[in-house]
């Protein structure tokens, strides 16, 4: 059996067709598969619609509603816990990415040459200041972060039981759902798509989260930010040292009389900028080190529905 784990947030418009969709894919698996639903938090009526048409589909479902918005990744997890397959797969609410893609990475799993199987986004019908912003933030992740990412990114993804116990296993906070999978490594595949033109609602990943996301990455992953610092303030030492013996030798020489104000200023704030970028970078570091000893729950389910198969 396949579990579908289908996080919503935001998607009353797309809930209809999404029904439709999953019942179209349970059809095409012979009714091997269990819907898991997972509503983080939204603001809309997506737990009401799903609460009152699941009953009365074709398919197995469960329907989680989390005790508020702990965000996607966290969404992802709960369903994965909560799922019964053998298989697991990941679908987006907002069918941006074809209902199709399931079947291809739910083939390749029952293959058994593989433990997960990524989707790779090949185009994507988006406004162009969309593309733009996403190239750029997935050449920064893969630069810096995850050099085996796909140039898209990974926004949906399937794995067997034993990976998906593996991913479990990991409780890190504010860390990236999609780095731990290359983190863990197991055997790979990928399936390439076209991402389509949203029909429904608007996209709740602001430019916010994807810079939170980003950060979460980078501090959860590399140690990048702290070499940089290094390297800065190794390399601003030794501009300091060189200004203090240009500055001792022209005093020597009688070029200066008066002690430069102005540069003093200068190389107080300077260096205060530095000191102060420094603290914020390790700050981020021992806050999430400080995150994770709570050992606080990743996400609160507060329902938990289940729904058999309407005949």
């Amino acid at each position: 059996m396949l579990s579908l784990v289908i996080p919503v947030y935001r998607n009353e418009e797309s809930i209809s067709a999404l029904i439709a969709a999953v019942a179209g894919l349970d059809a095409r698996l012979c009714g091997e598969l269990e819907a898991v639903f997972v509503v983080d938090g939204s603001p809309d009526r997506c737990y009401e619609k799903l609460h009152a048409l699941l009953p009365t589909q074709p398919f197995r479902s469960k329907l989680i509603l989390l005790s508020r918005n702990f965000g996607s990744f966290a969404a992802i997890r709960t369903g994965l816990s909560i799922g019964k397959g053998e298989f697991f797969a990941i679908m987006a609410a907002d069918l941006q990415e074809p209902p199709d893609l399931v079947l291809r990475m739910a083939q390749l799993l029952r293959e058994g040459d593989c433990d997960v199987v990524v989707g790779v986004r090949e185009s994507r019908k988006d406004p162009i200041a969309t593309r733009l912003a996403a190239e750029v933030f997935w050449g920064l992740y893969r630069r810096y972060v995850v050099p085996e990412m796909p140039p898209g990114g990974v926004d949906v993804f399937g794995c067997n039981r034993k990976f998906r116990d593996a991913l479990l296993s990991l409780e890190e906070r504010h860390s990236s759902l999609v780095a731990q999978m290359f983190w863990l490594g197991f055997r790979r595949k990928s399936v390439s798509y076209s991402r389509q033109q949203r029909q429904y609602g608007k996209s709740a990943w602001t430019l916010r989260k994807k810079l939170t996301y980003l950060g979460d990455s980078v501090f959860s992953f590399t140690d990048l930010p702290i070499r940089l610092l290094i390297r800065i303030g190794g390399g601003t030492a030794l501009l300091a040292g060189l200004f203090g013996v240009v500055v001792a030798l022209a005093k020597l020489l009688g070029y200066i009389d008066v002690p430069g104000y102005t540069m003093t200023i200068f190389v107080i704030v300077f260096l205060g900028a530095i000191n102060l970028f420094g603290l914020g970078i390790v700050g981020s570091y021992a806050w999430r080190a400080y995150e994770n000893t709570k050992q606080r729950p990743l996400a609160i389910p507060m329902r938990v529905d289940t729904f058999s198969a309407s005949s």
